[in-house]
């Protein structure tokens, strides 16, 4: 099946096997399931027969959504978790169980997951480097000092969307025996599907494109086949599990994924190519820019004609309290966290995603004082640019 037709069908359970049959998933709510025979639940214990025992360990409307998201992104399983950054710690303690202690990563990444790198993880003995993941000659350099266990980066990186060469950097990974886990997020598999190219690991934050209408927070991992058991293990014991509703709902939401994300990323570039020649406006990065300093990987990986649907700009010559003034001036477009709604939403990240990355650090990944970020929604383009444009007369 084509892509559009299988966010609509794919994993869908419309059929009960007891006589209804429902025309859309159903949300079961139990914790926990029996058999007619205890041998036969014995058996599902034992992983020799499937079926269901307790919702930590899986649940029948998050397997509808697992193999929904396992077709989507071409893997071989997926999980299902409470939030992205709960998959991002499962994909980490997966990818180096049995590998050196090391990770690798993109130096511009998610101030949270950085937090997650340092905060989290080093403390238990995991060491963390960080490289210019655009840089393949310092990627191979890296890979070949430090010999880590993980490699990590994102599919577009946040806030400044820069795009590495993925299939390069997985056959470096590869060649040195560690996983490569890419958080695509920003990209969806409408845009890139980042196994396909190399990756053992893809994380979504399902929060944002994927449910797509704010009210689900949620993460999925879709694994190879090397990495997938581990990935459930963990999950088994650590727990993190989705909720059978939220399940629902991010399977819900993907069936207009394809619909809303064409939509967003057709809203994204025309409002870039207003943004670039405004007066009030220093400079704007998004990903269909001729000039992107990654544009042959972006022309290698992406969609033809799709570019994503989140962009950035500098107000010129604004300080903290201009860009607030600014953000305070908006009438519609949404000043909150998080990105991949059906509305537009605006995000500072020197306030928000990056408030915690020392200021120098901040700087070394291009996220300067006056840089907010834009997630394109579906409204009418010309009603988001109108907004803005207003918005910065203030300034």
């Amino acid at each position: 099946m084509k892509f559009e037709t299988q966010v609509v069908h794919a994993g869908d359970r419309k059929r009960s096997g007891c006589g209804v049959v429902p025309s859309t998933t159903p949300i079961h709510l139990s914790s926990t399931y029996f058999y007619e025979t205890t041998e036969k639940l014995d058996r599902i214990f034992g992983h020799e027969e499937e079926g269901f025992s307790y919702s930590r360990y899986s649940n029948p409307t998050n397997e509808a959504l697992e193999e929904l998201t396992t077709r989507l992104e071409n893997g071989h399983g997926s999980l299902a978790t409470c939030s992205g950054m709960t998959a991002l710690q499962i994909a980490f303690q997966t990818a180096l169980l049995d590998r050196k202690h090391t990770v690798l990563s993109a130096s511009s990444i998610y101030g949270a997951t950085m937090k997650l790198l340092e905060q989290v993880l080093a403390p238990f003995d995991v060491e963390v480097r960080y490289v210019d993941i655009c840089d393949l000659a310092a990627v191979e350099k890296a890979i070949a000092t430090v010999q880590p266990g993980c490699v990590f980066m994102e599919t577009i990186s946040n806030p400044v969307l820069r795009v590495g060469d993925i299939s390069k950097v997985a056959e470096l990974a590869r060649a040195a025996g560690a996983a490569l886990i890419v958080d695509s997020t920003f990209a969806t598999p409408v845009l890139i599907r980042p196994l396909d190219l190399g990756a053992n690991m893809v994380v979504h934050s399902a929060t944002k494109y994927l449910a797509g209408h704010g009210d689900v927070l949620g993460g999925i991992i879709v694994s190879d086949e090397e990495h997938h058991e581990t990935v459930r293990s963990i999950s088994r014991v650590v727990g993190g599990t989705l909720g059978p509703f939220e399940s629902y709902l991010t399977m819900r939401g993907i069936k207009t994924l394809a619909l809303r994300f064409e939509r967003q990323c057709a809203n994204a570039q025309k409002l870039a190519a207003c943004l670039k020649d405004h007066p009030k406006v220093e400079r704007v990065y998004y990903c269909a820019d001729p000039a992107h300093p990654d544009a042959g990987a972006i022309q290698r990986q992406f969609t033809p004609g799709l570019y994503g649907a989140i962009l950035s700009f500098e107000i010129r010559g604004a300080d903290k309290p201009a860009v607030m003034r600014f953000m305070d001036r908006l009438q519609m477009i949404v000043p909150g966290t998080s990105l991949g709604d059906v509305h537009t939403l605006i995000l500072y990240p020197v306030m928000s995603s990056h408030r915690d990355v020392a200021p120098r650090m901040r700087e070394r990944m291009g996220i300067s004082e006056n840089l907010v970020r834009v997630a394109a929604g579906i409204e009418a383009i010309e009603d988001i640019a109108a907004d803005l444009d207003a918005a910065l007369q203030a300034v």
